[in-house]
């Protein structure tokens, strides 16, 4: 059941995007799950608007790939691209590996501080069994880098690029233990502040790269979530 929070009352033209964010962050974290029936009528009462503004939101949701609207049958939570997360990987590695060796070039003790910040926060909630607070924590990780590297704006092109991967990424979360991963942060932090370009890649791309390592695993563990499932024969 989706939560019935209303829209904020405003010109119908500006609900359709309240719509839309609210409906695309769900999915991306797996409350609307792969292959779920939604209803425009459903949907319009939950959030207490009309249909109109849905239907635009599912339209865009389509667009994106988060939504299948078949003619007659309905609308459903597309499934997971395995090759489309693929793809999103690779090219967030090439642009996350350049983002560190800038980020060592600019470093500060300040910058330094507030990513050493950044991870005490994730090993205080690692041990907690909450992934969602986790994947929070996570992608501030990842923004605050962006920031530091002097190109805030990469956060906002690699979100709209990696939806399919971010939605196995929630998954993971909930299946793994995130400890590698505060770890993989530590070694990039610790490569920053180090002054080490190379090794700040290098940790990058091994952590970014832990992803193909867990999506096996993944895949068995929900197979009914993923399309294309025939791409991982070529990793």
């Amino acid at each position: 059941m989706m939560p019935g929070i209303p829209m904020i009352q405003t010109a119908e033209g500006a609900v359709s995007p309240q719509v839309y964010g609210r409906l695309r962050e769900r999915i991306v974290r797996g409350a609307l799950a792969p292959g779920q029936r939604l209803s425009e009528t459903e949907v319009a009462a939950i959030y207490d608007v009309s249909r109109q503004p849905v239907r635009e939101a599912f339209i865009r949701l389509a667009a994106e790939g988060l939504l299948e609207i078949r003619p007659q049958r309905g609308t459903f939570v597309r499934k997971i691209s395995v090759a489309a997360a693929l793809t999103s990987r690779l090219i967030r590695e090439a642009v996350e590996a350049d983002l560190v060796r800038a980020v060592v070039a600019r470093r500060t003790p300040e910058i330094e501080a507030e990513l050493r910040d950044h991870i005490a926060r994730q090993q205080d909630i690692a041990s907690t069994g909450r992934p969602a607070e986790f994947m929070m924590l996570d992608e501030a990780f990842h923004r605050a880098l962006a920031q530091a590297a002097g190109a805030p704006d990469v956060s906002t092109y690699l979100e709209a690029l990696n939806v399919q991967l971010n939605r196995v990424r929630h998954m993971t979360a909930r299946e793994f233990a995130p400890d590698i991963l505060v770890a993989q942060h530590s070694a990039i932090v610790d490569a920053i502040a180090a002054g080490d370009a190379d090794a700040a890649d290098a940790a990058m791309r091994r952590h970014l790269r832990q992803f193909n390592q867990d999506l096996p695993t993944i895949v068995q563990s929900y197979p009914n979530s993923f399309d294309d499932i025939e791409a991982l024969k070529t990793e």
